[in-house]
């Protein structure tokens, strides 16, 4: 699967899915909370494969102590354009491109794979 390559800066890349929730886990560990809105899908599906593309707002927040006094709260705007696949053990897609983040300093959201 595609990583989130508009906000951490790696190139897409494909991940075996038990050490892509791995990653994740480790991603969000520094966050306090999360807060993702996901809205406005449309999806086409041909057979076995689909096409999606809905808009998000994820909202990210660190405890005080990481934030050193600055702001708490990363912001990433964007939307999902994803293409999936049917497996055998449900659709695989993941792909996120940003049009906006706010205090991407913050810790959290860096490459972990």
């Amino acid at each position: 699967m595609a990583l989130f390559s508009s906000v951490i800066g790696l190139p897409p890349m494909t991940v075996p899915l038990d050490e892509y929730v791995h990653a994740l886990d480790r991603t969000f560990a520094p966050f306090s909370t999360t807060h993702h809105a996901i809205t406005g899908h449309v999806v086409e599906i041909d057979g076995d494969r689909a096409t999606i593309h809905a808009r998000v707002r994820a909202e990210h927040w660190v405890p005080e102590e990481l934030a050193g006094g600055g702001p708490d709260r990363r912001l990433v705007v964007g939307f999902y354009d994803n293409e999936a696949i049917r497996t055998p053990h449900g659709w695989r897609l993941i792909k996120l491109t940003a049009t906006h983040q706010e205090n991407a300093h913050l810790p959290g959201l860096t490459p972990v794979i």
